[in-house]
C-alpha cells in the first residue's frame, strides 16, 4: 500500500496495487500545469482509493481526459481519461520509498527548449 497527498493534505490518497514504471511526460498541458515535464505511474482505478478528496478539482484539459489538482495548495495530482479505467497519479506526490522507477519520456517532440532529456530512456513524439 502506498499513501500520497497534495502538499497541504487536502486530498489524500492510497494506491493498493503494482505501480508501473514512471512516464515523463512532456507535452504542453502538462508543462503549464506543473511548471515543467510530469511524472507519473499508472494504476487501475479500483486499486486507488481517496482518503480525503475536501480539496480535489477535476478539470476537463480536453474533451478525452481530465486533470485532478488540489483548489486549497494548487498540487497538480492526477490525470484521468475519461474512458479507461485507469488513473494516472503524480510520482512525486506518493509518500516516503516507492522504488519507481521512469520507464519513458513522451511528446518529446512539445518539450521544452530550456532542458535536454540526458537519459538513455526511449523517448516517444507522441502517445498512442
Amino acid at each position: 500500500m502506498v499513501k500520497g497527498s497534495c502538499e497541504c493534505k487536502s486530498v489524500i490518497f492510497e494506491l493498493d496495487g503494482t505501480l508501473k514504471p514512471s512516464i515523463a511526460c512532456h507535452c504542453s498541458q502538462c508543462r503549464k500545469t506543473s511548471g515543467h515535464y510530469w511524472s507519473v505511474t499508472e494504476i487501475e482505478i479500483e486499486k486507488f482509493n481517496f482518503l480525503k478528496d475536501s480539496g480535489l478539482k477535476w478539470y476537463s484539459s480536453s474533451e478525452e481526459a481530465k486533470r485532478g489538482f488540489c483548489k486549497e495548495c494548487g498540487s497538480s495530482l492526477f490525470f484521468k481519461f475519461n474512458n479507461e479505467d485507469k488513473i494516472y497519479v503524480g510520482s512525486g506526490t506518493l509518500d516516503g520509498e516507492t522504488n519507481l522507477k521512469t520507464g519513458m519520456h513522451i511528446f518529446v517532440a512539445d518539450k521544452g527548449d530550456y532542458y535536454d532529456i540526458s537519459d538513455e530512456l526511449p523517448q516517444y513524439q507522441e502517445w498512442n
